[in-house]
């Protein structure tokens, strides 16, 4: 049985970013090595990734938001999708629980492989592919930020409305990835957009754009096995999932953008002055 899922909290977090950041300000003051040299930016990226995380769990906790209107937008979100003519959730939860294998295939993969996958992917990038790092470290945090902004906007997921048809897959077998609503780290009443699909996305269309590996297709698989998991546990609507992969399109084109101007400010920054010749 899988319960809820520990995950760091917001202080443990910011302390790991604040000894990452004490570790870099140590180790500049000693002689350049070799292991300085690798440890020093693995440390400062580091504490960036804590310190992102930190205040992540934090605007969770701010009283900007409530619950109330998250079932009524659902019920908006679900009478949307049949006037696009989309396919239900509640049909692919059926047919998924005719396979008692695809239901726990399913609850596991939602439950194990978003978390893991993106850290691979980012000590994959840091290590293998060192100059892509800082553009998908940068469209994760962008994107990340997006998620949480259109989060506080409420949207309960499927597995909320069982008078539409739709059962909580996870917990029906006894494979509840979640503790009561309101714990954990999870926001269980803001679906839109899903988490899962956007770091998925990141993974997939990061490693298709950098590899030259053919195992680079598995791995692109992953969105796609991901959008699909999280519409059969009940757990996302379909647009969740659209608009996740939308979001980190805007990401990227903000960081390529961003880059950019980077570029050309450095370079104007850089020109010489023209020499003024007297008449």
């Amino acid at each position: 049985m899988l319960g809820a899922l520990p995950w760091a909290t917001w202080d443990q977090a910011a302390i790991a970013a604040l000894l990452c950041g004490a570790l870099v300000a140590a180790l500049r003051g000693r002689r350049p090595t070799r292991l300085t040299t690798a440890t020093i930016p693995a440390a400062r990226e580091f504490a960036f990734v804590c310190a992102i995380y930190s205040v992540w769990r934090l605007a969770r906790m701010l009283p900007l938001v409530h619950d109330e209107g998250a079932l009524d937008r659902a019920r908006a979100l679900a009478r949307f999708q049949d006037m696009l003519h989309m396919p239900t959730e509640a049909s692919v939860q059926q047919w998924v629980m005719g396979y008692d294998w695809l239901v726990r295939f399913s609850t596991v993969y939602y439950a194990a492989l978003h978390v893991p996958a993106l850290i691979a992917f980012m000590i994959w990038l840091w290590v293998r592919h060192r100059d892509h790092y800082k553009q998908w470290r940068t469209a994760l945090a962008l994107l990340t930020l997006f998620c949480l902004i259109v989060r506080f906007e409420r949207v309960a997921p499927p597995r909320f409305l069982p008078e539409l048809g739709f059962v909580d897959l996870s917990t029906r077998l006894g494979m509840s990835v979640y503790g009561p609503v309101g714990t954990g780290v999870s926001d269980q009443h803001a679906a839109m957009p899903s988490i899962h699909v956007a770091w998925a996305a990141v993974v997939s269309f990061g490693v298709l754009a950098i590899s030259t590996s053919p195992w680079r297709w598995l791995v692109f698989s992953h969105v796609f096995i991901t959008i699909f998991v999280v519409a059969a546990t009940g757990h996302h609507w379909w647009l969740d999932s659209i608009v996740a992969v939308a979001l980190l399109g805007l990401g990227v084109v903000i960081d390529r953008y961003g880059r950019r101007w980077a570029r050309r400010s450095g370079r104007a920054a850089t020109r010489p002055e023209p020499e003024l010749v007297a008449a």
